[in-house]
């Protein structure tokens, strides 16, 4: 988060040079704290603008949760600004002709947008929506940075320097042109120069089903084994809400897959697909493949669904025969999914399967009932003697992978060897 300090202080720089310009008191305070507001709503696209390099840099869980801590910060300081600024305004003139000042509808419009955002992004009640119902609230950001910008201009006595003039121009042309480019133009390119169609649907299990996808030049898609896409399949209404998927096997030059679980309106669609439904992509984005192992052991734990990126991993991963550990956590034994591939890659690749099958030990914990006389971190080293000296890759519920993140720690896994998917949203 240095870049978010560093530009913050250049905001404080270019305010203060334009002290002696503009009123003071209570209005100079409310302007910082707009123009603080500004740079971390702008900063905050640009995180999940999806730049390849970034992700690749930070990984998607970082970015996500500076991306969250910069939302949640600028949004304080818009409000304190709009009460300071209130105040400010009522020294001067009445109340109610404050929405007559140019520029004011079109800032109620992106407040409420921002708030809108905001509220279906705290965690208690983004826990209640459809992911598709959030995501399509969340782009309501987009509209309230671009309503905010006339506001700012308009009114804003900060801007009529030429070094704040060039320093916020290009602030929003950088964020502009990042969404344009890596949200809306990459994506384009490759869904059309790839061309993927459902090929078929198979079940996995109960509630879980693969998409076997077909396309043009798919060894020159730049995905490994790990990562995840978000989906939009054309088969009717809803068609254009996005979802994000793993891949499930390592990317072939002739065919993807992917496997679901079936529990929202986006993902019950998927075990409906038809032959021949085509598919528009965006990504790859996740860096838990392949270049994160430094070699020797690893062991991987999975729970339910989980499995796919890591299944995709045991395939992908050059370990040597007996060095890989897998341990599926899954409430029923009928709910196992891959298990003729998880047999063959015992049989060829002596990967140690360790399933943990049955209700949970209890409230915190990652282990089943089963281990209840263990603690998670001794249970740990029961399940992958040595674990310290191995690279460690988790996925699965957000919860639970925690659950398993402290339990590796407390056994002495270097965080540079811990990695994770999360799948919650």
């Amino acid at each position: 988060m240095r870049t978010a300090a560093l530009s913050l202080l250049v905001v404080t720089a270019l305010w203060t040079a334009g002290l002696n310009d503009a009123p003071g008191g209570v209005a100079a305070w409310g302007r910082l704290a707009a123009l603080w507001s500004a740079d971390l709503l702008l900063l905050q696209v640009v995180l999940m603008a999806r730049i390849p390099w970034i992700e690749r840099a930070y990984g998607q869980d970082t970015l996500a949760r500076w991306h969250r801590w910069t939302g949640f910060a600028s949004f304080q300081l818009l409000l304190t600004h709009v009460v300071l600024a209130v105040v400010a305004y009522g020294e001067r003139k009445p109340w109610p002709r404050l929405i007559e000042e140019p520029g004011m509808l079109r800032a109620l419009a992106a407040l409420v947008a921002l708030i809108l955002v905001v509220v279906t992004s705290v965690r208690l009640v983004r826990r209640r929506m459809r992911y598709e119902s959030w995501h399509l609230l969340h782009l309501y950001a987009y509209l309230g940075v671009g309503l905010a910008l006339p506001h700012m201009l308009l009114l804003g006595s900060d801007f009529r320097s030429p070094p704040a003039r060039a320093y916020w121009w290009s602030l929003y042309v950088v964020a502009a042109g990042s969404v344009l480019v890596f949200r809306l133009g990459l994506p384009v390119w490759r869904t059309l120069r790839h061309r993927l169609t459902v090929d078929h649907v198979d079940p996995e299990a109960p509630g879980l089903v693969s998409v076997y996808l077909s396309g043009r030049r798919l060894d020159r898609l730049p995905v490994r084994a790990g990562q995840f896409f978000v989906w939009r399949f054309l088969d009717g209404r809803g068609a254009l809400r996005g979802n994000p998927f793993s891949l499930s096997g390592p990317p072939r030059s002739d065919a993807l897959r992917i496997t679901v679980k079936v529990v929202g309106d986006g993902s019950s669609r998927v075990a409906a697909l038809r032959p021949g439904t085509r598919v528009l992509i965006e990504g790859p984005y996740g860096r838990m493949t392949a270049a994160t192992y430094a070699g020797g052991p690893v062991t991987m734990l999975a729970c339910g669904v989980g499995i796919t990126p890591l299944l995709a991993l045991l395939w992908d991963l050059p370990y040597a025969p007996g060095q890989a550990t897998l341990v599926y956590r899954t409430r029923h034994p009928h709910e196992v999914a891959f298990l003729s591939e998880l047999e063959w890659l015992a049989e060829h690749r002596g990967v140690r399967l360790v399933p943990l099958v049955g209700p949970r030990a209890e409230a915190g914990s990652w282990l089943p009932a089963e281990y209840a006389d263990h603690d998670d971190a001794g249970a740990l080293r029961v399940l992958s003697p040595d674990i310290a000296g191995h690279d460690v890759y988790v996925c699965g519920p957000d919860a639970w992978t925690a659950s398993v993140f402290r339990a590796a720690r407390a056994v002495g896994v270097p965080p540079a060897r811990l990695h994770r998917e999360r799948f919650g949203w």
